[in-house]
């Protein structure tokens, strides 16, 4: 029975169906260990396991009159194995189903979202690689800074996301646990053993110490990166929007044959995919608060946190997983206008430029301070000016050119000059 949900999609994963499947697989797994210490016998464990099965809509009716999930799951699965039911859940209180069944929800989920991350990670690798020295303007509070390079850019995005990478991978270990201890946890009626044995056989860790459920934290932990992955991707996105402004236009979204940007202006093509992103990074975020706010229970246990993480798990999880392959589609397919980007750099007859022209005329004896005030009064007679042109200023100020040679000021306008060390950073990366 439970091979049939071997194989699930993200929103399958969160569906009843799944979820009672992974509850099934903790109660036989109990079974199992139950038996290998010789608790129960192991014909009674082979019963269950060849008749153990239960019919969601089913054990939605019986919950309707009992009002108590795993009571109405336990009387389904028994009413298909019959008598050796009465092995199933020995020693065990909900929180033990509950709690461990839901790591294992949790770890399928991660590894998808792993799979997907990885995707994210070739994709904006690729496209470094692809824009390594195409050259444009860096910008700092949203003004012209100094030239750096399209795939500068993106090497920052791919460190970040291999970044996410390692704190999935520790995740992991954090989420992946159970515990089968009993009410209040204290192993009363079950010993650590039959823990530890059917922990093995899911792949999960014994809780190191558990109360009657496992601490909120590790959850926590798990929305609060699944919030960090969904801020990147925002950060991504936002600079994708912000790069495709019609008087920018330095990148643009793909639009595709027959889309359409406007109900009213046939010309719009707009970052929808962006702008989506976005959107749903703003959901995710809100769903760390609640999760952090799940933390803390009253005593050994109270139920308060359940009705939290039936919306704000499911909905991290597959909202995560969307957005890791919207981004991935996205950067697959960006379109990149270095023409645009050489254009926007040299604007104002290249007045970026500007601290290579001011540290040359340091380096010729002039004060720091007198260099600044020359450099940035020829700057600001070219800024935002129709037909400003800081090289033909320059050219022209003799406090400049006295000290400066043609060729030296030739070299203060070279953008290669702040490529000389973008290799080191592509080696940290290992492209």
């Amino acid at each position: 029975m439970i091979e049939r949900y071997t194989l699930p999609e993200m929103g399958h994963l969160w569906t009843d169906s799944y979820k009672f499947t992974t509850w099934l697989k903790v109660e036989i797994a109990v079974c199992e260990a139950q038996a290998e210490l010789g608790y129960i016998p192991q014909e009674a464990v082979k019963e269950i396991k060849a008749k153990a099965d239960f019919d969601p809509e089913r054990v939605l009716e019986i919950e309707a009159e009992v009002r108590h999930d795993v009571i109405a799951f336990l009387t389904n699965v028994n009413e298909y194995v019959g008598d050796a039911g009465r092995y199933i859940h020995l020693g065990m209180t909900s929180s033990d189903v509950l709690d461990t069944a839901l790591g294992l929800q949790m770890v399928a989920s991660l590894d998808l979202i792993i799979q997907r991350l990885e995707d994210l990670i070739v994709a904006i690798r690729r496209k470094a690689t692809e824009h390594r020295y195409t050259i444009m303007i860096g910008r700092s509070h949203g003004i012209h800074a100094e030239p750096i390079t399209f795939g500068f850019k993106l090497a920052g995005w791919l460190a970040e996301a291999l970044r996410h990478q390692e704190r999935l991978q520790t995740l992991r270990k954090t989420i992946a646990v159970g515990k089968i201890s009993g009410a209040v946890g204290t192993y009363a009626n079950i010993e650590p053993r039959v823990e530890a044995i059917a922990c093995e056989l899911l792949g999960l860790t014994p809780d190191t110490a558990s109360t009657q459920v496992i601490s909120r934290d590790r959850h926590a932990d798990f929305i609060q990166q699944l919030a960090l992955i969904a801020a990147s991707i925002e950060r991504f996105a936002v600079e994708i929007r912000n790069l495709q402004k019609t008087d920018v236009l330095e990148v643009e979204e793909y639009f595709s044959k027959g889309q359409k940007g406007s109900s009213a202006m046939p010309h719009k093509r707009n970052p929808i995919r962006s702008e989506r992103l976005t959107g749903m990074a703003r959901i995710i975020r809100s769903h760390a608060v609640a999760a952090v706010e799940n933390v803390a229970l009253w005593h050994e246990r109270d139920i308060s946190h359940s009705s939290v993480e039936r919306v704000i798990l499911p909905d991290a999880c597959i909202l995560t997983h969307f957005m890791l392959v919207e981004m991935t589609k996205l950067m697959e397919n960006l379109l990149v206008y270095p023409d645009n980007m050489a254009r926007n750099m040299n604007c104002y007859g290249g007045v970026v430029f500007s601290q290579r022209v001011m540290l040359s005329l340091v380096e010729k004896g002039i004060s720091r301070e007198e260099a600044y005030k020359i450099v940035q009064e020829n700057a600001h007679a070219a800024w935002n000016q129709p037909q400003g042109n800081f090289r033909d200023l320059v050219n022209r100020d003799t406090r400049i050119t006295d000290k400066l040679s043609v060729a030296e000021i030739e070299a203060c306008f070279d953008p290669q000059h702040h490529l000389q060390h973008l290799d080191r950073v592509y080696e940290r990366l290992g492209i």
